[in-house]
């Protein structure tokens, strides 16, 4: 690039620098790993691949007008949840719509090309920002704003939660809006950045925002600007901020109302970590999932550490920085401030999600060091020293590993050795003409080259550490487009509902494979879905978020599952047999979506009705009674039955017997000849089997802890004795309860689903938010769409008017008197009215503001400009503060 150019545009030209050393290392650092896209090992760890990428999948359905509901609804997850709060949580950033370019089955590929992207873009943001605080080397500039891209921060945590990236972007873009309500500029777009930063991932905007406040405030006291002057500048911030933040309340209201609603999930407490581990996170190729990941490159943190030090950087600048910085750092370990930065709720996974703040305020300490000029020894060696004792007492720290040392002790010698020529070309006695711009450029060579090996390194230590530490799950490949083919041969929605199976390969098996199931994760999980589901015998793990699909013939009539795809065991699961035939799928006869009951529903019909046994609760939701629930007997081989002290009334099975010869506890019962046998034992984790059968049944697998709970299983036919026995081989100890065992008539069932296709809808039709039945003439009682009764229905029968719809068992309830032949029922997310609200009068005092502002300009262009020596001193060049 030529040098003119280089002077004339140095912000553009760092910002593409950090993009492309941000870009360089990121894949770099994957392929050292051989992680996908560049070896065979998955980076769909936790919720990337539980969550993020069928979200992204989902949204490539929508976008292609593919996808079963729209903007309001989801009818594929969940028999029906509210999509804008998962919008909003998951996909709201402009950079998600870059996956529609992608095709379908690279979906993995498309999420990460845009975390990629949005990394980089992190990078040259910061880079754009360091030269608006201060003038400096441009290549310099990239070099840090690729160091705070590459933070411990996004490499450990955010890569796998890229939602969160759109904060790293947000926060210097924030700061940028700080500076030009300094100088009085550009209102209209700082208020459309804030607004942007807020809709892409409100979540760490928030943070992002308060690092960014506090940013402004320290540049307030460091200007030494009049006290009114000041104040209006604050003003300003205060005012942009509040604007644009009411520009995106439509979507922020929706989803604050949406956690209102969610299950509860886990509830955990802040517990700070020690010195050892929180000064260890600063070290490159460090990880830990519970800690701070600080780290910004040894070059970075030299340069912060040796800002205090550095005599051409004026007292006030080397005080406010450093204050600030121990001040935040204080900040993350207090539990006060802890909740405020993450809005007074302790987070459910990693503690630290504020770290990215701290380590934006280490990269621009470091530009603020180097910009007045390097630092000498008088300054690098007081760093070094500190660095030094910052290592001795990390090595006290578990998360220090052999790896960190090498490459610590690489990126110090190189960081020095490139500072040490760096302030060599720029002393006044230091070689004239080229000896001084090689100079430079040997050590701007070396100061890059040491980030990317020191980042690609700490990159791939994080990746390859994750898969220790975390679930993980197969890109899409012949397993999932298996799945997909079935599903598209037998789907029929809105006619009857086609479950991708029990059997899954991911928390959202529907948004990635297709049809419409039970199964659904998000942390928007509704408490009426969560608890209607386990109450009729569902599993879930992440502790009720994430509901798992339920093989039962009784359910899958009440909710109108008319296809099931049984699939083998996950094989990329190393615990689950590996079996790579093809799914297959069964077909039943099913109630339409929308059936009549006779009863009305009532305050006594919510879900609070639901008893202990799944059993009778689905037949409360069928209406008829179909199941047998025998009384049980447990071998005590190793397991027994309860014994004095004991919880409950739950048989005890013990953990498994050391001796390969040892019997096998077991379970004994008498049903029915014919009927089917299911076992119902949501704290017990291994697998059921019975046994006494001409034809061997399916096995059931059990897997249940503190956060997960197995989902019923069904087991087979009872053979013509009568006799059932279910042979257990646990994995730990557990329980199984009393009444575990269901015997299910199918004679009774079919004449119910019978009796309920008779008086149900005889058309349905439904939309993005709109379900629309009609029914038979006369119908009376209660109309019941087989839809979790989640905030925000409202329905009417007939011409009548719209009111909220009742609930019958969780299910959405319409009460009928005979004169009504059709049912209408709409969904209003929750909060979207409020937020519409706050969003117009938001932007009506936009338009407001910029009307006065328009007619004060032009007032003030017909006055005459005063003369300079009238003006105040501290006024004449705002814009260089």
């Amino acid at each position: 690039m030529d040098r003119s150019i280089l002077r004339s545009r140095p912000r553009p030209a760092a910002a593409l620098l950090a993009a492309v050393i941000t870009t360089t290392a990121f894949c770099a650092a994957d392929a050292v790993a051989r992680s996908y896209p560049f070896g065979p090992r998955t980076r769909a760890v936790n919720d990337l691949g539980n969550q993020y990428v069928p979200f992204h999948a989902h949204l490539w359905d929508l976008l292609h007008g593919r996808a079963d509901g729209g903007l309001l609804v989801n009818w594929q997850s969940g028999y029906g949840s509210s999509f804008l709060p998962d919008l909003g949580t998951y996909l709201s950033s402009p950079f998600a719509l870059l996956v529609a370019l992608f095709p379908r089955d690279e979906i993995d590929l498309a999420v990460y090309a845009v975390t990629v992207l949005k990394t980089a873009c992190a990078g040259a943001a910061m880079a754009w920002l360091l030269l608006r605080l201060r003038p400096g080397r441009w290549w310099a500039a990239g070099a840090l704003g690729a160091a705070y891209a590459l933070c411990g921060w996004s490499l450990a945590d955010a890569s796998y939660n890229p939602m969160w990236l759109d904060g790293l972007i947000a926060l210097p873009l924030l700061c940028l809006v700080g500076e030009w309500t300094l100088a009085g500029r550009h209102r209209l777009l700082g208020v459309l950045v804030v607004a942007l930063a807020w809709i892409a991932n409100f979540y760490t905007a928030y943070m992002a925002t308060l690092g960014a406040g506090l940013v402004l405030l320290l540049r307030l006291w460091l200007t030494g600007l009049p006290r009114r002057r000041a104040l209006a500048a604050a003003v300003r911030a205060a005012v942009t901020v509040a604007l644009g933040v009411g520009l995106a309340a439509p979507l922020v209201t929706v989803i604050y109302v949406g956690t209102k609603h969610a299950y509860p999930g886990r509830v955990t407490h802040f517990a700070p970590v020690g010195a050892d581990d929180l000064l260890a996170r600063l070290l490159p190729a460090t990880y830990g999932f519970g800690s701070p990941a600080l780290y910004v490159g040894t070059t970075a943190l030299l340069l912060a550490l040796a800002l205090p030090f550095h005599g051409a950087v004026p007292r006030r600048v080397r005080a406010g920085w450093s204050v600030l910085i121990v001040a935040v750092t204080l900040s993350m370990q207090w539990t006060p401030t802890h909740l405020a930065w993450h809005a007074f709720a302790t987070p459910n996974g990693s503690p630290y999600r504020q770290a990215f703040v701290l380590c934006a305020l280490l990269v621009i300490a470091a530009w603020h060091c180097l910009s007045y000029g390097p630092p000498g020894v008088r300054a690098l060696g007081p760093a070094a020293g500190l660095l030094v004792l910052i290592a001795a007492v990390a090595s006290r720290s578990a998360l220090v590993r052999s790896v960190a040392w090498p490459v610590l002790l690489l990126a110090a010698a190189g960081a020095l050795a490139g500072l040490a020529l760096l302030a060599r070309a720029g002393r006044p006695q230091a070689p004239p003409g080229r000896r001084r711009t090689v100079l430079a450029l040997l050590a701007a060579v070396l100061l890059v080259t040491a980030q990317l090996g020191e980042a690609t390194a700490t990159s791939a230590v994080a990746t390859r550490l994750r898969l220790d530490h975390l679930d993980d799950y197969a890109p899409w490949g012949t397993r999932q487009q298996r799945q997909a083919d079935a599903i598209a041969r037998v789907d029929g929605w809105p006619v009857y509902r086609t479950d991708p199976g029990r059997e899954q390969t991911v928390g959202n098996d529907p948004l990635m494979v297709g049809g419409q199931g039970a199964q659904y994760y998000s942390s928007l999980t509704a408490d009426v879905l969560s608890r209607t589901l386990t109450a009729l015998g569902d599993g879930w793990t992440s502790r009720g978020r994430n509901l798992q699909s339920l093989d039962n013939a009784v359910t899958d009539a009440i909710f109108s599952v008319g296809a099931r795809v049984h699939s083998p065991p996950d094989p990329h699961q190393r615990w689950n047999p590996q079996d790579h035939s093809p799914p297959t799928v069964s077909r039943q006869d099913v109630p339409p979506l929308v059936t009549v009951r006779p009863t009305r529903a009532d305050a006594h019909t919510t879900v609070s009705a639901f008893g202990p046994s799944p059993y009778r609760n689905q037949e409360m939701l069928l209406g008829t009674r179909v199941y047998t629930v025998p009384r049980l007997t447990v071998s005590p081989a190793t397991g027994r039955p309860p014994q004095p002290g004991d919880d409950g009334t739950a048989l005890r099975i013990d953990a498994p017997a050391r001796k390969a010869t040892a019997p096998r506890p077991s379970l004994t019962a008498r049903c029915a000849p014919g009927s089917q046998v299911y076992l119902w034992a949501p704290h017990y984790s291994g697998t059921a089997r019975l046994t006494g059968t001409p034809a061997p049944g399916p096995t059931g697998r059990f897997t249940a802890d503190a956060a997960k709970r197995a989902a019923m299983q069904p087991l087979g036919t009872v053979p013509a004795s009568g006799a059932v026995r279910i042979d257990l081989t646990p994995s730990r100890a557990g329980t199984v309860p009393d009444g575990a065992v269901g015997c299910l008539d199918t004679t009774r069932l079919h004449a119910a689903v019978q009796r309920l296709k008779a008086t149900g809808a005889t058309k349905v039709s439904v939309t993005d938010g709109t379900v629309h039945a009609v029914l038979p003439a006369g119908s009376k009682g209660t109309a019941v769409l087989a839809a979790p009764r989640i905030a925000g229905w409202r329905c009417a029968a007939g011409d009548g008017p719209a009111a909220p719809a009742g609930q019958y068992y969780g299910l959405i309830a319409v009460p009928l008197d005979g004169s009504a032949t059709s049912v209408t029922c709409t969904f209003h997310p929750p909060g979207l009215r409020l937020g519409a609200a706050a969003g117009g009068a938001s932007l009506l005092l936009l338009a407001l503001l910029g009307a006065v502002g328009a007619v004060r300009g032009r007032r003030g262009a017909r006055r005459p400009a005063p003369h300079p020596s009238t003006t105040h001193p501290r006024e004449r060049t705002p814009s260089a503060l």
